[in-house]
């Protein structure tokens, strides 16, 4: 990828990019609908795709390396964003599945979904890297990508506790088979195969972001019990829970 970035890269730029996998970068700027971008612990962008490129109305990566979101979008975008960024930065916590309207080239709105990890090394938290998906929702009403907004806020916030498609149905505003047609639209997922991506989504940041039990994160992640969690976990994943844990941690100390 052609990060544009100056000659002299400043350190916390250079700490970021040591720690993220070429190939990967490399390969997230052959994804025409995928904006990527890392930033720095600073709120600086330290790479960006040709894609993010274009959403933000540059002519290069150049114009857009080292500089912050309050440089490059409107005061109510870049607010946002910086919010979301403090919050994954300052608790080394992902976010995910966030619905977002962005304007794409032409100035068009479309509906994206973005995703921000921490990147982490020994530790310690270097930065950030995100994906926004265009969502190519032209065809679908604005009403209906805001009750998915709420169905998506309700699966997080009820991640320990549980949640039926009934009553996601309900903060929908529509019945149990619109609800599974609209996730499947805009997702590509059901109902269920949601709930479930966000529980092992979950299980896997509380396996490497803590020392919890495997029990006790089986049951923050709204699992019955650490049996039920570890053959999900494996089924999804091909990895049992405690090598997911122990691998994670060995690959961030390397």
């Amino acid at each position: 990828m052609a990060i544009g970035a100056p000659v002299e890269l400043w350190p916390e730029a250079e700490r970021l990019i040591d720690a993220l996998s070429p190939e990967l970068v490399d390969l997230l700027d052959e994804m025409s609908g995928t904006m990527f971008c890392a930033k720095d612990v600073t709120g600086r962008y330290v790479l960006v795709n040709r894609t993010f490129v274009d959403r933000a109305n540059r002519r290069s990566p150049r114009d857009v390396v080292g500089r912050t979101s309050a440089e490059l979008f409107a005061p109510e975008l870049a607010a946002r964003y910086e919010e979301q960024d403090g919050r994954v930065l300052s608790e080394a916590w992902p976010l995910r599945n966030e619905l977002e309207l962005i304007r794409r080239p032409g100035g068009v709105p479309g509906w994206y979904l973005t995703t921000k990890l921490p990147v982490q090394r020994d530790g310690v938290v270097l930065g950030l890297v995100s994906t926004s998906r265009d969502l190519n929702t032209r065809d679908v009403h604005d009403q209906v990508i805001g009750s998915m907004a709420r169905v998506v806020q309700v699966v997080e916030d009820r991640l320990g506790v549980g949640v039926t498609q009934a009553e996601l149905a309900e903060v929908a505003g529509c019945t149990t088979g619109a609800l599974d047609r609209r996730m499947r639209r805009i997702f590509g997922l059901t109902p269920k195969q949601f709930v479930l991506r966000a529980r092992v989504d979950h299980a896997t940041t509380l396996l490497t972001q803590t020392d919890l039990t495997l029990a006790e994160v089986a049951v923050r992640a709204g699992f019955y019990d650490q049996p039920s969690f570890t053959r999900t976990f494996v089924r999804l994943t091909g990895e049992t829970p405690s090598v997911y844990r122990r691998k994670s941690r060995a690959l961030a100390t390397e």
